[in-house]
């Protein structure tokens, strides 16, 4: 089953791009922070600063419990997703509820997904699972992060789920091989 991720320039594209509505720079804001941190949309809904807690390196993680498979995930922070947690700090909304991020429902944010990706010439159907897989693939795999770490990250049972995305990635090897394989080869043809 093929599960589409963003590349890390569509991931720039999003990042760089800046919206005229509030609405699409917050639904672009949150859906970063999952393809920062893998977390579900459900699990993103529900996160509070009580989640955000020193890891066992000194920095901010995110320690919550996967709705889905009920399991205990721990998350390092990186920079990006730090400073969008920081940028919504006195947001009314998230004051109000004691949450991170004013969360839309689901059929909205995919929605203005749709919306983003258009703006931004990204030719996929965007959703806001794609951040998951986005984590896995292009801002953690392909940096050499461990499968089993990842797994642990996205709160994955079985760490079957999380090898579908090593595939992804063994299969754009391939792919990128082959095409050198035949720019070598039209170099001795000519």
């Amino acid at each position: 089953m093929e599960r589409p991720y963003l590349t890390k320039e569509e991931i720039q594209r999003i990042y760089e791009k800046e919206f005229a509505s509030d609405r699409l720079n917050q639904v672009r804001d949150i859906f970063l922070f999952s393809c920062y941190t893998g977390l579900a949309y459900v699990d993103v809904k529900k996160l509070s600063k009580s989640h955000v807690n020193l890891g066992i390196d000194g920095d901010k993680w995110i320690f919550t419990h996967r709705q889905k498979t009920d399991t205990s995930t721990r998350i390092p922070l990186l920079p990006l997703a730090q400073e969008l947690i920081l940028k919504y700090e006195g947001h009314p909304e998230c004051v109000n509820l004691n949450i991170l991020f004013p969360v839309l429902s689901n059929q909205k944010m995919n929605s203005y997904l749709k919306e983003i990706a258009n703006v931004c010439r990204i030719n996929k159907e965007l959703t806001f699972h794609i951040a998951r897989h986005t984590f896995a693939t292009t801002v953690t795999l392909s940096y050499g992060v461990p499968i089993e770490s990842v797994s642990k990250m996205l709160g994955d049972t079985n760490i079957k789920t999380t090898q579908q995305y090593a595939k992804i990635l063994d299969k754009k090897v391939s792919n990128g091989m082959l095409e050198l394989r035949r720019k070598l080869q039209d170099r001795k043809c000519n």
